[in-house]
């Protein structure tokens, strides 16, 4: 049978999603969980990898299994295994045809700033602290401009594989609570690092170190180097991937 899994996680403690020999990962620790319930290896397949220190929200993954469970009894079994960083929030049986990240229709990314004077020591492993005061104003007229259909070479990491650097990016929401600021990525993809060099410039926007005016340039140029820096990974959430 295929199992549909949606999962949380702190990711502070992990090198990224992906299984990596001798290394901590989520998939890694999801698997290992596995095993022991199913009592056969299981692969598991994740909509997107993560980096390490990044966090989720609404992972998703599938896989496959010779043993019979509920989603009921898979969620009880996985979060009794599983370390206190992980959750499974939710399992469903699918069609064998469902794919995490293949059958994906939409992901959405958060991203979490503290732009306060003091650092928060009890959250300074989920957020991005920022104590110089950011312009939520001008973040927002720039990232305008990096909605719709573009080429975001600009914002891929450099070393990446992937061929195709055009994205829809369908919307982009930066709000403001009191000392946090948030900023919302919705997109059917997103390239290597994409959301954390576009959350560095929109930094360096926030500041006035860059003029929103000048982001149609940075996109054209296709060139990392001309963007900003890239966002630290644990202010970034995978926070939902959508399905037809």
């Amino acid at each position: 049978m295929a199992v549909k899994l949606t999962l949380a996680y702190d990711g502070t403690a992990y090198h990224g999603w992906q299984r990596q020999h001798r290394l901590r990962t989520v998939q890694g620790t999801l698997e290992d969980a596995l095993q022991q319930i199913a009592g056969e290896p299981v692969v598991l397949y994740g909509a997107g990898r993560t980096d390490a220190g990044v966090h989720a929200e609404g992972q998703v993954a599938h896989f496959l299994s010779t043993r019979c469970l509920t989603p009921t009894d898979w969620t009880r079994a996985l979060n009794a295994l599983l370390p206190m960083d992980i959750a499974v929030r939710a399992a469903e049986g699918v069609p064998d045809t469902f794919h995490a990240r293949f059958s994906a229709k939409e992901k959405q990314y958060l991203y979490r700033i503290h732009n306060g004077t003091i650092r928060d020591v009890h959250r300074q492993h989920l957020l991005w602290h920022i104590p110089k005061r950011l312009n939520v104003g001008r973040m927002r007229k720039a990232a305008a401009f990096l909605v719709g259909d573009h080429d975001f070479t600009s914002f891929c990491a450099s070393g990446s594989l992937q061929k195709d650097t055009h994205v829809y990016l369908k919307a982009i929401v930066i709000q403001k609570r009191k000392d946090e600021i948030t900023l919302t990525f919705t997109a059917q993809r997103f390239l290597w690092r994409m959301v954390r060099n576009l959350v560095g410039l929109l930094v360096k926007v926030g500041t006035g170190a860059v003029l929103p005016e000048t982001l149609p340039a940075i996109l054209d140029a296709r060139d990392r180097r001309a963007a900003g820096p890239t966002a630290p990974a644990h202010g970034l959430y995978l926070l939902k991937v959508a399905y037809d």
